[in-house]
């Protein structure tokens, strides 16, 4: 899977916005049963087709800045990131992305 952003020093964990609130125990921990859809963008790739593209923040505060308060959210091991997304449909990763108000009709993953 491609990362749209290679020259950055990529964290351990990154976190997704997802479509649905992720439940938490008492802790605010992610209580993870099943599956989870994360939220995937088309984009215009380089030769002027559509990619699906997973939405990754290297921070919560910087999925925050981006998509606000309210976005539902889960964090995953960047190890596990690529067997995490098989399956959802996304060709490649993009981080930290500076989303503009009304950019891209998220799909789900």
């Amino acid at each position: 899977m491609d990362s749209a952003n290679p020259s950055r020093e990529t964290p351990d964990v990154l976190v997704l916005p997802t479509m649905t609130d992720v439940p938490r125990d008492e802790d605010g921990a992610p209580v993870l049963e099943g599956t989870v859809e994360v939220m995937l963008v088309r984009v215009e790739g380089e030769s002027g087709g559509e990619r699906r593209v997973a939405l990754a923040f290297s921070t919560v505060v910087r999925l925050v800045e981006a998509m606000g308060e309210e976005q539902p959210w889960v964090a995953i091991p960047t190890e596990k990131l690529e067997d995490a997304l098989r399956g959802s449909g996304a060709q490649a990763i993009l981080l930290d992305p500076q989303l503009a108000e009304g950019s891209g009709a998220p799909t789900n993953g």
